[in-house]
């Protein structure tokens, strides 16, 4: 599933160099894995509470919008309700796609701006 996902980042523009960025990476980063490994893609992680020295610190309701200068996807796997909101923020900030994958059956909290539900494969999520 989370290959899936990352094939499907990978589809939704040709645009190379392409730069993406993975927002709340916590300890799992199986998506970024398999970015990483990709031709002309770079790549960072970003999270409050960084896992290892591969995560950039970093605030999602007060980011450092230098670490996001000329990104062209955000992505977040599992963010919690609350911090979806800065998710579509930061989204309109940098004028970069933004993909959630929520927990299963869990509902977004995007307000007004809806997401629309994409399934690729073996994997579920939004995209705005």
């Amino acid at each position: 599933m989370w290959e899936d996902l990352g094939e499907y980042i990978l589809t939704i523009t040709d645009k190379r160099p392409l730069k993406i960025a993975e927002i709340g990476v916590g300890k799992v980063d199986l998506v970024y894995q398999y970015l990483k490994k990709q031709d002309q893609v770079d790549i960072i992680k970003t999270d409050i509470r960084p896992a290892d020295e591969s995560v950039i610190k970093d605030d999602i309701t007060n980011p450092n919008l230098d670490l996001y200068k000329d990104v062209d996807i955000i992505y977040s796997i599992r963010p919690p309700s609350e911090l979806q909101p800065y998710l579509v923020k930061l989204k309109d900030l940098t004028n970069a796609k933004l993909i959630i994958r929520p927990l299963f059956n869990e509902d977004l909290n995007t307000g007004p701006r809806k997401m629309k539900l994409k399934n690729y494969k073996k994997a579920s999520f939004y995209i705005l």
